[in-house]
């Protein structure tokens, strides 16, 4: 296993695990993790304009419901990738391209894994 392996499953961790832990939150405690205090207090982040703007409440069951799914989903193809089932490449992208819609963070750190994924040390693994 190459170590930018480690890497993409590293970003892949962190990305999945805070949509699957920030989804069972809102769905626990009846709203995101957002700031305290300070000018963005309760606000959600940058995403929350866009999933609305394709007409979806950031707050809603559904929305909820899309974190805690992508977020389970994608560390579930984050163990079988490391595993090196033969399908996990393709799921680690199709997770990282179905994770750009997080923005700003989640954006960046899906970037960074399609970028890592296409490189030929990783891309090989799609081929067996």
């Amino acid at each position: 296993m190459h170590w930018l392996d480690y890497i993409v499953a590293l970003l892949a961790f962190v990305e999945g695990g805070w949509l699957a832990f920030d989804g069972c939150h809102a769905f626990a405690k009846g709203d995101y993790v957002t700031p305290k205090s300070g000018q963005y207090a309760g606000q959600l982040g940058p995403w929350s304009k866009l999933v609305t703007a394709v007409g979806i409440e950031p707050r809603s069951t559904l929305m909820k419901s899309i974190h805690v799914i992508l977020g389970l989903i994608w560390v579930a193809i984050i163990v079988c990738y490391l595993l090196r089932l033969p399908w996990a490449w393709t799921g680690m992208l199709i997770c990282a391209i179905g994770g750009l819609w997080y923005l700003p963070f989640g954006t960046l750190l899906s970037i960074a894994q399609i970028v890592l994924l296409l490189m030929p040390p990783l891309r090989t693994h799609s081929v067996g």
